[in-house]
């Protein structure tokens, strides 16, 4: 292993924005274990087509911090049939070999004039990315990654 591998595996990236919230009109655009809600704290976002970057590690990570400090947290999935956005995680996540994750806050009507958000999701966000600062290197850590050559 390389140094700058052993440094990069070692720091974490948040790719934070926001994540669609499930829209009461368009409930069949996401899958049905991962309807984000306005309200009921910080999503992270998972995508097979990385356009996301949250892996198992990172994701890991995020839930452990808000299970740790007793953080409202949330899943989304993108079903494969949709057509999915995309952040700038996976671009520093390819280019810098950072461990990276990309969280949100729910929303309806993303990129309209009447973006909608809950002040409770603003504020959980905040103290999640607190919590990071102050432990997230322990619980980083603690991750063991056993390389296959497989």
């Amino acid at each position: 292993m390389n140094f700058s591998r052993l440094v990069f595996q070692s720091l974490s990236f948040f790719s934070a924005d926001a994540a669609h919230a499930i829209h009461p009109n368009y409930a069949s655009k996401h899958e049905q274990n991962h309807q984000p809600k306005i309200g009921d704290g910080t999503v992270i976002k998972t995508n097979q087509n990385q356009r996301y970057s949250t892996n198992c590690i990172t994701g890991f990570v995020v839930r452990e911090l808000c299970r740790r400090n007793n953080l409202p947290v949330q899943e989304f999935v993108v079903r494969n049939d949709c057509p999915c956005g995309s952040t700038i995680g996976p671009i520093i996540a390819h280019n810098v070999g950072i461990r990276t994750v990309d969280i949100g806050i729910p929303q309806l009507s993303m990129h309209s004039i009447r973006e909608t958000c809950g002040v409770s999701d603003l504020y959980s966000n905040y103290k999640l990315l607190e919590a990071f600062f102050i432990e997230g290197l322990e619980i980083d850590q603690s991750v063991t990654v056993v390389e296959s050559n497989m």
